[in-house]
């Protein structure tokens, strides 16, 4: 039996700087075992028979005549992977150890060792691994192709010039969080020199939401990511509870389509609800959903216009009748500069801070009058015209075998109707043969109606003076063509509209 003292010794791959393609490790036995007793021996250049017994992770898996057969494999294996594969570098993921033996009668197997190799070995690659908050987001090719990630994730909300500048910035930093002070200075100097001018605003600080990390890491392959895939993961991010708060309208049905789940799977997420459940303005529903793992935040100041909305004064008169009103003087409105500081999130504004603010334009009031004199419900007894001009075409009397009560008068300048004189109305409507009418009751033993309108203005009960537009001419109820058919009563006796102009 031989008694062994192993030193191991890593044998690195001379093609392949960066990472060795297999770990070698041999260990000498210095002991030769003759029958029962040993002999010690003693180093020497004479050359002695040895195998050597190769270890994958531990494990035996036979015996070589030369270390050289398997490393030189090894090296061909990797090659013709790599090459599968195109531009990657690859290492055998296991360890292979060499252990030497010195034997007088040296026992191997060359080829059932390769073939077991063949069968057992994978293969890693060196990457770079992105962690944010710790949490493990992906592997990438290398730190350029990660850092593309980030970038790309941040132009979704910044300017591309700015991403350029401050991407490499923030992964040193979140890289290495222990910096040495500065001079006030240098501080001042280094926070001008972040300052990036897009358009109307001043960008003063750019950062992600979480410590983002970026580390070499050995690894399968076909863990590796694109820079698609990459954003991907950052923009679904992780699982985080949510919760909606109720508003007016809502159901549970509407709630769970803005947050795009379905109505069975907000129940599940609200075990205390059920279906038929009546939920409250105010209430609190669990929504939970995926967070990004990542934020964008930024600081920026930016200089506005905005309007400055006029006021509206009302001042009474008794120029005007009660429910009339009249615009004075038009409003304007006024300007003003504004300078912010705002944070925003992925774009959107968390908080706003004005720093500074300056009126361009004063703005100009509105001024409107209110009417305040009371419009009499009592005629004066004295008509007007109740058309705006136009023609008797029919009096009242006899007319086709029958009697015309009242006056019709067509083609006036304008369509409008007026109220022959202050009253009360006591109807306003549609009204048989009369089509759409009016009547007015003066209260001083007078009434007026005016028929066949194609629009009514005014409502029962509604006070109106004399000459206010009450109705549009028209051709509603039995009439040959647009015109008014007026009439007058007088303590409920008809009277002929002529007698009053």
């Amino acid at each position: 039996m031989l008694e062994q003292n192993k030193r191991q010794t890593s044998i690195k791959n001379k093609q392949k700087a960066r990472l060795p393609k297999v770990v070698l490790t041999t260990c000498l036995s210095l002991g030769i075992t003759l029958g029962s007793g040993s002999i010690q021996a003693v180093e020497s250049d004479e050359e002695l028979p040895r195998v050597y017994h190769v270890y994958m992770d531990g494990e035996h898996v036979g015996t070589v005549g030369s270390k050289k057969v398997i490393e030189s494999f090894l090296d061909e294996k990797v090659t013709a992977e790599e090459e599968k594969r195109g531009d990657v570098q690859l290492a055998v993921s296991q360890d292979i150890e060499y252990i030497p033996e010195v034997t007088f009668q040296p026992v191997f197997d060359n080829q059932r060792v390769m073939n077991q190799l063949k069968d057992e070995i994978s293969y890693s690659l060196a990457a770079v691994q992105l962690k944010v908050g710790g949490e493990l987001v992906g592997y990438f090719k290398d730190e350029k192709v990660a850092q593309k990630v980030l970038a790309k994730y941040m132009e979704k909300y910044l300017p591309e010039k700015v991403v350029k500048q401050t991407i490499q910035d923030i992964v040193n930093e979140s890289e290495n969080t222990e910096k040495s002070s500065e001079s006030d200075e240098d501080e001042k100097k280094t926070s001008d020199d972040k300052k990036i001018k897009t358009g109307d605003s001043t960008i003063l600080d750019v950062s992600f939401s979480e410590k983002v990390s970026l580390s070499d890491e050995k690894v399968d392959p076909n863990e590796i990511l694109s820079v698609e895939q990459g954003i991907k993961l950052l923009e679904k991010g992780t699982l985080g509870q949510k919760l909606h708060e109720v508003k007016q309208g809502e159901a549970l049905s509407t709630i769970a389509s803005k947050h795009d789940l379905s109505v069975n799977e907000l129940l599940s997420l609200n075990p205390d609800l059920e279906e038929n459940s009546i939920i409250q303005i105010g209430d609190k529903v669990n929504v939970t959903g995926y967070e990004p793992f990542l934020n964008v935040e930024t600081t920026e100041e930016k200089t506005v216009k905005e309007t400055i909305d006029y006021e509206t004064e009302y001042k009474q008169t008794d120029d005007l009748f009660k429910g009339q009103t009249r615009v004075q003087q038009q409003g304007q409105e006024g300007t003003k500069k504004i300078h912010y500081r705002l944070k925003k999130k992925n774009g959107q504004v968390v908080d706003r801070e004005v720093l500074d603010s300056e009126v361009m334009k004063e703005p100009v009031k509105k001024i409107v009058l209110e009417g305040t004199k009371v419009i009499p419900s009592r005629g004066t007894g004295n008509f007007r015209w109740p058309a705006a001009g136009g023609y008797v075409s029919s009096g009242m009397g006899s007319r086709w075998g029958s009697f015309h009560k009242g006056m019709d008068i067509a083609r006036p300048s304008s369509r409008s109707i007026y109220a022959a004189d202050n009253g009360v109305i006591v109807s306003a409507g549609y009204d048989g043969g009369y089509g759409n009418r009016i009547v007015i009751n003066h209260r001083n033993g007078y009434r007026t109606t005016y028929s066949h309108l194609s629009s009514i203005r005014v409502n029962v009960g509604q006070t109106v003076q004399k000459g206010q537009v009450i109705g549009i001419m028209g051709t509603t109820g039995n009439s040959t063509g647009i015109h008014l058919h007026f009439e007058v009563y007088k303590n409920g006796a008809l009277q002929n509209p002529a007698n009053f102009f």
